[in-house]
């Protein structure tokens, strides 16, 4: 007869073709393709388990068919929160409780309006954009110094967009919606002349700016196209109009354009038509932002209306009379004024640097945004907490657009909330209609459904998903080890863990993930497969493919693990994250997982209809990878067997202490051989020898009963496993 050892090779040296044969059984494929269509259906314990055909095939697919009738005690090991070790699941001795679980999501992903890394990434961008801006101001003030000089006519100077957009943006004016012809007019007028063009505007900020250029009425210009004042002017103006933080810099160029402009005024009705003038009167007479305008104006012209508002230093400040005009011979300010002024600024502007570290901000923001659970939420006014230190703080919605290069003058607040609530993968959605890449990635910084809630971070790895990888790749790196090598081991794969979780939260596309080689190699580890064995084409190839096409090129491979590592992600066919979920309870990969589990535990269970040994021997081969200790054995009735016979021991070694057990294991077997094939095979080898030997060939023996759960080691043996593992 065909000795054991023969038997199992005719299935180990073919086992993708037996797969295949066994999975293209009618009965296999009907309940295989009954699980995969009715799994993500799924959305609650008690749910899974009342559908028996999606509950038993699970169970069997995790080695537990022995424990279907258990449905309280299972219920216990899916509620398990396996990121707790003292957790139900995690105490049980038998690993396989645990990875059951883990293969399911019952608790669901977490729901928030932003992940770490969504948050971190926002909020470093938010810190970034002040230092962006004052480059940017600092490169437009250069690029415009350097090139003005050459400007020899105004149509020169309004042909370049960059000089011209920098002038507007200096004056206040709007730079999409201000003409170009209307700004000749303007620069052509002729300031002495009360019927110009400029003049008949009657608007002082367009007066202002003719005052800037000494352009003739045809455009030409005599000499210098602007003085060293009039250059002054210009880029002060430019820096506070561009400016959105108070700084040194900003704050001298306040300074600067108010020297250089407060000579020029000659009526309160002037200097409230600057916006920057009333900034600056607002600094250094402490007006907070909730005082209107004309709180200002009344002070400046009614002594007593300034002191009934607190206002008397303003007053007294400037020489307007009641009417907002000056006497003959008076200016707005004497140099004496001019000075308290400045100085009064210089001292309140001070202040609002130290209170500009964006710390408090940050800090404000990282708060209030974990409890934020709606968009409304989102949106609420720090006015509105209980915290009247962050009254002063910028909102979380005025934040997050300046992360993206964008402020509350360009989008309102009822928008934000328009563009939250749409989906950024519609191409006919609200926020790509308004063809901005700016508000597309505001929000997809965001997780918000139609409905204004929170919802699960769309992310090319679910977070449970990265957990369950991270657990696997700590495991392979520590197998076997102790002492100083476990603790460098361990730190090591703690570091590979960080990095994996952060990049693979920026991670968009299959090419940004197979770019970094850090992560193909972590994840390829984490599967148990060698990264050295895999080339970059040959992965390209299998996110490439169509897990659903059972013809694709990852499906034919011979390793199932490809398949289960490309199921693993949220990646459409074209690569990219997809909207669409890729599971409920259970992700694609583990849904892969469970359907080549349950293949290969029926391939073992039809081996074992003939031959009980093979099905021990196909076991053993499967499991030995996982074996870190004497104890994994001493816990697997199965692998208990498998050692028994191998050593031809006596079933009676179960009543042993189960340290003495575990020692005499050791004595037999060396547990880093396990990860060695060829050692596996060396064993197996002897296992099927002594199996025949004590069975015959083609007899059966107690290893079924005992794999199928009707036999076991003592229970006192078990409960000591148990209680040393929990322990």
């Amino acid at each position: 007869m065909v000795s054991t050892y023969v038997s199992y090779l005719a299935v180990a040296r073919n086992l993708n073709a037996s797969l295949s044969s066994v999975a293209s059984q009618a009965t296999v494929a009907r309940d295989s393709a009954y699980y995969r269509e009715n799994i993500d259906k799924v959305t609650t314990v008690d749910e899974f388990m009342s559908d028996y055909k999606l509950y038993s095939y699970a169970m069997k697919a995790y080695g537990l068919e022995d424990m279907t009738y258990a449905k309280a005690f299972m219920k216990k090991v899916l509620e398990s929160d396996l990121s707790d070790s003292s957790s139900f699941a995690n105490s049980l001795s038998d690993s396989r409780y645990a990875e059951f679980a883990a293969a399911f999501k019952f608790g669901g992903e977490t729901k928030t309006a932003q992940s770490d890394a969504q948050r971190d990434s926002l909020l470093d961008a938010y810190e970034e954009s002040f230092d962006t801006e004052a480059e940017n101001i600092e490169d437009e003030t250069e690029y415009f110094e350097e090139n003005i000089s050459s400007v020899t006519s105004v149509d020169e100077l309004l042909s370049s967009s960059r000089l011209k957009n920098y002038v507007l943006t200096a004056f206040g004016l709007s730079t999409d919606y201000t003409s170009t012809s209307f700004l000749k007019d303007v620069l052509t007028s002729d300031l002495d002349d009360t019927d110009s063009f400029v003049n008949q505007l009657d608007d002082d900020v367009y007066l202002s700016l003719a005052k800037a250029f000494n352009f003739n009425e045809d455009g030409s210009v005599d000499g210098e196209v602007m003085s060293e004042d009039q250059l002054s002017l210009v880029t002060s103006g430019y820096a506070v109009a561009a400016s959105t933080i108070a700084s040194t810099e900003t704050g001298e160029a306040y300074d600067t354009y108010f020297a250089a402009q407060i000579g020029n005024i000659t009526s309160v009705d002037q200097l409230m038509s600057d916006d920057k003038l009333v900034s600056y009167l607002r600094t250094a007479y402490g007006l907070s932002d909730d005082d209107p305008d004309n709180y200002i104006s009344a002070a400046l012209k009614n002594a007593d209306v300034a002191e009934a508002i607190g206002l008397s230093e303003l007053h007294e400040a400037f020489n307007f009379d009641e009417e907002g005009a000056l006497a003959d011979g008076d200016t707005a300010q004497t140099s004496e004024q001019t000075a308290a002024t400045t100085a009064a600024f210089d001292e309140n502007y001070q202040a609002l640097i130290a209170n500009t570290d964006t710390e408090d901000a940050v800090d404000n923001y990282t708060t209030r945004i974990a409890s934020v659970t709606s968009i409304d939420d989102f949106l609420v006014s720090n006015a509105d907490d209980d915290d009247d230190d962050n009254d002063d703080l910028p909102e979380l919605w005025e934040m997050a657009l300046r992360a993206y290069g964008l402020d509350s003058t360009e989008v309102s607040k009822s928008e934000v909330r328009k563009i939250l609530e749409s989906d950024p993968s519609d191409a006919k959605s609200y926020v790509n209609s308004l063809d901005d890449d700016r508000l597309v990635a505001f929000r997809k910084a965001f997780n918000f459904d139609s409905e204004g809630d929170v919802s699960v971070p769309l992310q090319a790895m679910s977070e449970s998903v990265v957990d369950d990888y991270a657990a696997y790749y700590k495991q392979n790196k520590i197998r076997y080890l102790e002492g100083e090598e476990l603790t460098e081991a361990t730190d090591a794969a703690d570091e590979e863990i960080t990095y994996f979780r952060d990049q693979m939260a920026t991670i968009t596309s299959a090419s940004e993930f197979l770019a970094d080689d850090r992560l193909v190699a972590f994840a390829l580890e984490a599967k148990g497969l060698d990264p050295e064995e895999v080339t970059s084409d040959e992965l390209e190839k299998m996110f490439a493919s169509d897990l659903d096409d059972e013809d694709s090129y990852v499906n034919k491979l011979d390793d199932s693990r490809f398949a289960e590592l490309v199921g693993a992600f949220n990646f459409d066919q074209d690569g990219n994250i997809s909207a669409d979920p890729t599971g409920t309870v259970q992700q694609r990969g583990d849904v892969l997982e469970t359907v080549d589990a349950y293949v290969r535990l029926t391939l073992e269970d039809d081996q074992g209809d003939s031959n009980t040994g093979v099905r021990l021997a196909l076991y053993f081969e499967r499991k030995a990878p996982e074996i870190s200790s004497a104890y994994d054995i001493l816990g697997d009735s199965a692998l208990f067997e498998f050692f028994t016979t191998s050593f031809n021991l006596s079933s009676y070694v179960s009543n042993m202490d189960v340290d003495k057990q575990a020692e005499m294991i050791e004595n037999f077997i060396d547990i880093e051989d396990l990860s060695d094939p060829d050692k596996v095979d060396n064993l197996i080898k002897r296992f099927t020898a002594m199996y025949d030997m004590a069975n015959g060939t083609g007899t059966t023996s107690t290893a079924l009963s005992i794999l199928t759960g009707s036999a076991s080691i003592s229970a006192d043996t078990l409960l000591a496993v148990a209680q040393l593992k929990s322990g």
